[in-house]
């Protein structure tokens, strides 16, 4: 099998490889992100690898870069999303907790354990998190509130959402909507109005 795939000249492509490595990632943990294992996943030959990577840390690097761009660049494009109030702009970050397009919660359970074992890893985490929190921080600021209770605000957002994700919490999409409002109040200070609720209600129809 694996001289028929190399006679036909099929080799995959850097995004089939780095698909098949989140897929393997998000499964098993990264011990699950071998060559041999990957190739055995998309029936290619194990050669096919290097057309695309050097090596596996290479391909491991492309993970971190992955989740880098997609969790902590998201997180900051929705805290600088267009908003009259700062309701408004909570619910912009919402979206994140709601939409895995934007924010991959499992992508992010899995870099945190991965990170367990891998000093380097560890420190890549903690500058996401200082700067996912400074862009919660900032939307605060932005909207008048002073530093020290804007850093608070931050904190609790991001405290609560990476403890859900930690505690692999199982919560029905539809419950977590009943409870955005409060949510949002708890997080602001300030209860959103209804049409701000009535237009993100409406990008998170089922």
């Amino acid at each position: 099998m694996e001289e028929q795939l190399q006679n036909t000249g099929w080799r995959g492509s850097a995004e089939i490889w780095l698909n098949a490595a989140y897929d393997a990632l998000l499964e098993t943990g990264v011990d699950g992100v071998k060559i041999q294992s990957l190739a055995k996943r998309l029936n290619l030959s194990r050669t096919s690898f290097y057309w695309f990577f050097k090596d596996r840390k290479e391909l491991l690097d492309a993970l971190i870069t992955q989740w880098r761009a997609k969790n902590t660049g998201n997180l900051i494009k929705q805290t600088e999303a267009y908003a009259e109030t700062v309701t408004e702009a909570m619910l912009n970050v919402t979206d994140c907790w709601l939409k895995p397009e934007l924010f991959d919660a499992k992508f992010e359970f899995a870099i945190r354990g991965w990170s367990v074992r891998s000093p380097a890893l560890r420190k890549e985490i903690q500058i996401a998190d200082e700067q996912r929190l400074d862009a919660l921080k900032q939307m605060f600021i932005r909207f008048g509130q002073d530093e020290r209770l804007a850093d608070t605000r931050a904190r609790t957002i991001y405290l609560v959402q990476i403890g859900y994700i930690s505690m692999q919490t199982s919560e029905e999409t539809s419950v977590r909507l009943q409870r955005i409002p409060q949510y949002v109040e708890v997080f602001t200070g300030q209860a959103p109005d209804q049409r701000e609720l009535d237009r993100f209600f409406a990008r998170h129809q089922q």
